[in-house]
Formats: structure tokens, C-alpha cells, sequence
């Protein structure tokens, strides 16, 4: 993510380069007031600030890992200047999960008297691991989970089908064999993990109610109704590092504590898909998207589900048709290259999308095609297989064989992208994940 791997290796270099402009470098040009707030992940070390990629305003921390000012991750930086945790401009006893909304806000209130359009990136670090939130809040979900990972997972599928979240013929896959069953574990490993299960309840919870802040200070401001917001998440459960996940502290759940949530909530997180957090499978890719525009969202839209699929380098291109600016061929003084993504402005209108290539991806030797509803997909050192994804997206049945043709015309496109963008080969696996088809067999073809 951030290591340098030198000049022999042009795409692993770790953080932005000069061939690529943010959209707050896109948006600035416009004459956006342009703000970000939060994790800044793409490079501080190397010098790559929020000021110098576009933002006039920021208070950000180069990397994620803390909720509190006295954790030893916590390095706040105003404009580019490190600011002592107890600075005063900062609130006292701060969680970083408000404390990025707060300025939020401060900065968009410089936007409305600067009499300028904003755009506020506001970058949260939860629900990332160490898992950390106030013990008030914790114990609000204390005992909530004790009915154990398989049956909290059943009940959410069939609630996801009830809502209309997903289609009711998505078989639910097998719950990973790995993972042992609730039931052979002691009370006392119960209590743990319905603990773990909590604080990261409280994690979430916090982090709504933040954004809930968000919208109220936008309408208290006057400008909710025709602000554009882009909320998403970034990968599925995380399932590190297996099922015993860390559970370590005086006072788990506190500043001074570290607990990952494990593999076997990130069972319950990825409902109703399977695989998680690194994968390409749709547990490890599918994640939450939602777009609010009471002005700008056709009244028979609001509140629906838009089942065409969109992807993260998506969003530079949506912002730049929102913002009615021109993605550059060449920006301070150097040529910059092609956006990847396709404007979500028409998904919004109740139009159809008109992608002029599949999404792809690699990650950590994991990767995969979606083209239409054919998706193509490997995990680390595993063969291809394809999905139907339009009447099968849990990934129940591999069609490779069945659909050669499709399967070979993907494998061609994904080798031809992988060149271009300088994908290199991943050396080392993970333990958590699971034979899949080896599990179908054990547990049935679906366990609905």
C-alpha cells in the first residue's frame, strides 16, 4: 500500500504520483473550495499531502490504526503541519470518528462564506481495526450476539431477502469450515466474542450517528438539498487474522487495547457472499454504496435499490461530470493518465450506464473480471472459474466449463489490462481463506 518498492517496479511505488490527479486537483480547477478530513493513505512519507494534491483544507493523519489522541498511531496533521494531539484547536478528549465531521463542517463553512461550491472527502478510519469506542457504547450491545455467528448470519440473509436487498433465489454459501461451530465453544469464548462483536457494534453505531451529524449540520447550513453525498466502503469483512481475531488490553475496547473482530464475525459481515477482506470474491469487493441528492434524485428513485454495479474509480469520474469540469491531459506540467471510471450520473437519473470496458481487479495475487453478468474471478494460485452473477451473485455455481467461450474472452481482456497497468505477481497466500468447492461438498451445495 505504502512501501516503495523502487523504480524497477513503476506501479508498487507507494504513493500518488505525477502521472494521476486527484479529484481535488480536478474540482480545485473548477473553483471548488476543496477539502478533505481523515485517513490520507497514499503516500505522506513520501511527501504527498493533502495540500499539494489538490485540497485547501484539511486536517488529516497519514494513515489509520487509532480512534483516541493518546494512542500511539495518532498523528494529526492541519494544512500539512503536525498539530500536538491536546492542541488547542482541537476538541478535548476527541474520537477521531467526530472529530473528522467537525472539521468537516468548519471547512465548509469557509466554502459558504468564501461564497464557493465545496467538496469535502471525508476519509473515516472506522470500523478499521484496532477496534476502539467508549465503554457507554459498548455496552449498549453487550449480549446481542450471543446466538452465535452461524445463526446471526441465517437470520440477516433472510432479513436481506425480506428488504429486497437481494434477490431471494442468491443461495447462501456454506459457512466456512474453518471456522469453528458456536456451539462447541465455551461460555467463556462466547462472552469473548459477543464482547468483540460489540465494540465493533459501537464502532459502527458511532460512525452512523456521525454522518448523521454530517447531515444535520449541512441542512442547519441551508445546503442539504442540493449537496451530493457519496457514501461507500471499501472492501468486505475483514476476517484478520482468523477466527481467534485479537482480543488484547486491560479494558478490550479502550484506547490502549487491540481487537480485530476475526473470521468468524467477518462470516456474519459478508452475508450473504463468502470470502472477505483481500479477495475477490464477492465477499472480499461487494460493499455498501449510497448516493443522497434530494434535488438532484428523481422522486420514484428515492429509496431504491440501482442494481447496476459500480466500482471505486467511478467516483472521479462522477465528480468530475457533477462538478462540470474537464479531466486534463496534461496537469502542472506533466501528461496524466486516462481515468479509469465511468460517471455514476446516469445510474442517478435512472439511466443505464454505458461502461466501455468490464471492471477489473488484483489484489494480493487475487483478481477478477465483471463484465455484464458474467463475472470471472481466481483467487491466489486457484484456477479461474465464472459466475453468473445476475442470477447466481453468491457464487454458487462455477459455469467455466459450461461457458468457455465467455470465460476465454474475459481471461484475454483481464492478461491485457493486468499488462497495461503493471499488475506483478503475488508470492504469498492467506491462511484464512477456504477450499470452497471442498466445502460444498462437506456442507451441502447451500446452506439457506
Amino acid at each position: 500500500m505504502t512501501n516503495d518498492r523502487g523504480k524497477r517496479h513503476p506501479a508498487y511505488r507507494g504513493h500518488l504520483n505525477k502521472k494521476t490527479v486527484t479529484f481535488g486537483e480536478v474540482l480545485h480547477e473548477t473553483g471548488y473550495f476543496t477539502a478533505m478530513t481523515g485517513k490520507w493513505h497514499v503516500g505522506q512519507p513520501a511527501g504527498v499531502i493533502p495540500s499539494k494534491r489538490g485540497f485547501d483544507r484539511s486536517l488529516n493523519a497519514p494513515a489509520g490504526g487509532f480512534y483516541y489522541g493518546d494512542h500511539q498511531r495518532a498523528h494529526l496533521f492541519l494544512d500539512g503541519i503536525r498539530l500536538d494531539n491536546n492542541d488547542p484547536a482541537l476538541p478535548k478528549d476527541w474520537y477521531s470518528t467526530d472529530l473528522w465531521t467537525q472539521y468537516g463542517l468548519k471547512f465548509i463553512d469557509e466554502a459558504i462564506d468564501a461564497h464557493k461550491p465545496f467538496l469535502l472527502y471525508l476519509a473515516h478510519n472506522a470500523p478499521h481495526f484496532p477496534l476502539q469506542a467508549s465503554h457507554k457504547d459498548i455496552e449498549k450491545f453487550k449480549g446481542k450476539y450471543l446466538e452465535g455467528w452461524e445463526e446471526l448470519r441465517k437470520i440477516r440473509y433472510q432479513k436481506q431477502k425480506a428488504l429486497g436487498l437481494i434477490d431471494s433465489s442468491w443461495q447462501l454459501p456454506p459457512f466456512n469450515p474453518k471456522v469453528p461451530k458456536w456451539d462447541s465453544l465455551s461460555d467463556e469464548q462466547k462472552e469473548r466474542y459477543d464482547h468483540m462483536m460489540a465494540i465493533y457494534a459501537a464502532v459502527v453505531s458511532r460512525l452512523d450517528a456521525s454522518i448523521g451529524d454530517l447531515v444535520q449540520g449541512l441542512k442547519q447550513r441551508g445546503v442539504f438539498e442540493n449537496t451530493v453525498i457519496l457514501f461507500i466502503s471499501d472492501n468486505g469483512g475483514n476476517p484478520e487474522p482468523g477466527f481467534l481475531g485479537h482480543y488484547e488490553g486491560v479494558n478490550p475496547g479502550d484506547s490502549q487495547s487491540t481487537v480485530f473482530l476475526g473470521q468468524g464475525w467477518a462470516e456474519v459481515g459478508c452475508t450473504p457472499f463468502w470470502a472477505y477482506k483481500h479477495h475477490t470474491h464477492e465477499g472480499g469487493i461487494s460493499s455498501p454504496g449510497i448516493i443522497s441528492w434530494p434535488v438532484g434524485i428523481p422522486q420514484v428513485r428515492k429509496g431504491g435499490f440501482e442494481r447496476q454495479p459500480a466500482h471505486i474509480t467511478d467516483i472521479l469520474a462522477t465528480l468530475v461530470d457533477l462538478g462540470q469540469a474537464s479531466y486534463p491531459a496534461q496537469y502542472a506540467g506533466h501528461a496524466i493518465t486516462p481515468t479509469e471510471g465511468t460517471s455514476l450520473v446516469p445510474l442517478i437519473q435512472g439511466k443505464q450506464l454505458q461502461r466501455k470496458q468490464p471492471i477489473f481487479w488484483e489484489h494480493e495475487g487475487n483478481k477478477a473480471v465483471l463484465d455484464g453478468k458474467w463475472k470471472l474471478v481466481s483467487e491466489w494460485k486457484e484456477s479461474w472459474q465464472l459466475y453468473d452473477v445476475q442470477n447466481d451473485r453468491t457464487e454458487i455455481q462455477n459455469v467455466i466449463n459450461v461457458q468457455p467461450v465467455v470465460a476465454k474472452r474475459l481471461i484475454a481482456q483481464y492478461e491485457k489490462w493486468a499488462e497495461r497497468v503493471q499488475v506483478e505477481p503475488w508470492t504469498r497466500g492467506v491462511e484464512w481463506f477456504y477450499d470452497y468447492e471442498k466445502a460444498k461438498k462437506e456442507n451441502g451445495n447451500a446452506s439457506n
